[in-house]
């Protein structure tokens, strides 16, 4: 069976998704042990608004998840990022940042044993942002 158009965002110019210096030394440690990662920005119940990181194909991606963007953390492969179709409609206006700080995140998030978890920083597009994207 053929694999679906991956539906991304951001064809603009206008990063969506980007990382902290801090957060892509982590995401380079993880991929030293795990092989390629990736995420998927979280709105469910037990992790709140985390963004999750997986080996890559680990979460399965499908119609309802939107491609944010991708991640260049210094590695050869980028990090994809994703969000479900359904969180974006309430994100879109929004740039996000994965950050890592000190403590306890959600045990499916390969950090968690680090002793440090991915957070999201957020803020709204600018208007001029927002006028690229549309």
């Amino acid at each position: 069976m053929p694999t679906p158009a991956t539906p991304q965002v951001g064809s603009t110019g206008v990063e969506r998704v980007a990382v902290t210096d801090q957060a892509a030394e982590m995401i380079r440690r993880l991929v030293e042990t795990h092989g390629p990662v990736m995420f998927h920005q979280s709105g469910g119940c037990c992790d709140g608004s985390s963004p999750m990181c997986y080996p890559d194909g680990e979460f399965k991606t499908g119609a309802a998840d939107v491609l944010l963007g991708e991640l260049d953390v210094g590695l050869e492969r980028q990090v994809p990022v994703w969000m479900s179709a359904a969180q974006f409609e309430y994100w879109k206006h929004t740039h996000l940042t994965i950050d890592v700080v000190k403590g306890r995140g959600a045990g499916f998030s390969l950090e968690a044993p680090e002793g440090v978890r991915f957070l999201i920083r957020s803020r709204l597009f600018s208007d001029e942002e927002a006028a690229q994207l549309g």
